[in-house]
């Protein structure tokens, strides 16, 4: 039911071990990388964009997605007002804005921490309350009894 790994990513975009890039990247979706780029990656704004970085994976330049998960290295700023998650081989060389942030033990950040709040993408629904977001037919019941409580 309740599980501490996050859903799987949409990945739109695949981004290979061999591949070299050089220059700025724009995108929407989810972008996968394995590969390197050597320039700034930034999602179109508005939209509930994703980049993963495996551990072959790496960026010198500034990253700004909503959300990403860091398994590789990251030379540049990162700001994703979302939610970034570093696994224990993710290496950052610069400033961290975050949302949320998840750290595996052996992560590694060179840079200075700072919180964000989070963006809102437009369309997006209000996140629910607690109550509300419990299931099956015991949730209705304990909703009520903390009103009247």
């Amino acid at each position: 039911m309740f599980s501490r790994e996050p859903k799987q990513a949409r990945i739109d975009t695949l981004i290979g071990r061999a591949a070299r890039l050089h220059g700025d990247l724009g995108f929407a979706g989810g972008l996968h990388l394995d590969g390197r780029i050597a320039g700034n990656v930034t999602a179109q704004p508005g939209t509930r964009s994703s980049l993963s970085i495996s551990e072959t994976g790496a960026i010198e330049g500034t990253v700004t997605v909503p959300t990403v998960m860091l398994d590789g290295t990251v030379k540049g700023d990162i700001h994703a007002p979302e939610r970034l998650v570093l696994g224990a081989t993710a290496r950052i060389q610069g400033n961290v804005y975050y949302g949320v942030i998840e750290m595996t033990l052996g992560a590694e950040i060179m840079g200075k921490l700072t919180q964000v709040a989070p963006e809102r993408v437009s369309g997006s629904a209000a996140p629910l309350p607690v109550m509300a977001s419990l299931a099956g037919p015991s949730a209705g019941k304990a909703a009520k009894a903390a009103k009247a409580g």
